[in-house]
């Protein structure tokens, strides 16, 4: 009696220790691929791999099949599901790790004035003067006509003051993404320098606040660096 519970015991001990095992498909040119057998048909072979993936393999091209037991699929599928979770949490904290480190960014320094290369939206080149007097990103015109009208379209007209203390027409605008180097920003608030409003002097537009709120930042003026740190 005890020798065949001790064998039982053994048995399940044995069981639970065994990997699991998924159908291995071995291939006419020595390779090998693991995974769940989706479809078949008299010609192919479809293989679902990790992370949801499907494979299809002519069978001509096959050596040999070893299924998984029936009993083992669903527990295959949970343990691809719990790896790919595991996956995506840790993919996320690595960005937002990478994202928390402080970015040195050089400038060119006209004058007085710090100049920054600045991407609007994932595909317009700017460079906007860093001011943190401004509340809001000023564009000018011609940077607002790259973007598309659609930015502004519908929003309301705002008044602007400008460094010199001049009020000048501009129009409300919300940008996508604000990004300088590995920098970005999402939704930021804008206005758009109207044409009566054009003023050389600022060139693509301003850096304001309503990007720079986003960051602990810092000028070196030495070195020539804005030090930028996700907040």
């Amino acid at each position: 009696m005890k020798t065949n519970i001790l064998a039982l015991l053994l048995a399940l001990v044995f069981g639970f220790l065994q990997p699991l095992r998924a159908d291995m498909l071995y291939l006419k040119n020595k390779r090998s691929l693991e995974g769940l057998v989706k479809s078949e048909d008299e010609n192919s072979i479809e293989l679902e791999v990790c992370y949801g993936g499907t494979v299809r393999f002519q069978k001509n091209a096959i050596e040999r099949l070893e299924r998984s037991l029936p009993e083992e699929v669903s527990e295959i599928r949970g343990k691809w599901l719990m790896q790919k979770m595991n996956s995506q949490v840790r993919i996320e904290r690595q960005r937002r790790e990478e994202e928390a480190k402080p970015r040195r960014i050089e400038f060119s320094q006209d004058s007085h004035s710090i100049v920054l290369p600045v991407t609007l939206n994932k595909t317009v080149e700017a460079r906007l003067i860093l001011d943190t007097g401004a509340s809001l990103v000023v564009l000018s015109q011609g940077i607002a006509k790259k973007l598309g009208a659609k930015i502004y379209q519908g929003s309301p007209d705002i008044k602007l003051t400008l460094a010199d203390g001049r009020q000048v027409n501009a129009r409300f605008a919300v940008l996508d993404s604000v990004k300088i180097e590995n920098s970005e920003a999402r939704n930021i608030e804008a206005a758009v320098m109207l044409e009566d409003a054009r003023d050389e002097r600022l060139g693509d537009g301003l850096l304001g606040m309503s990007f720079l709120k986003h960051f602990s930042f810092k000028v070196d003026y030495r070195e020539r660096r804005l030090i930028l740190e996700k907040l």
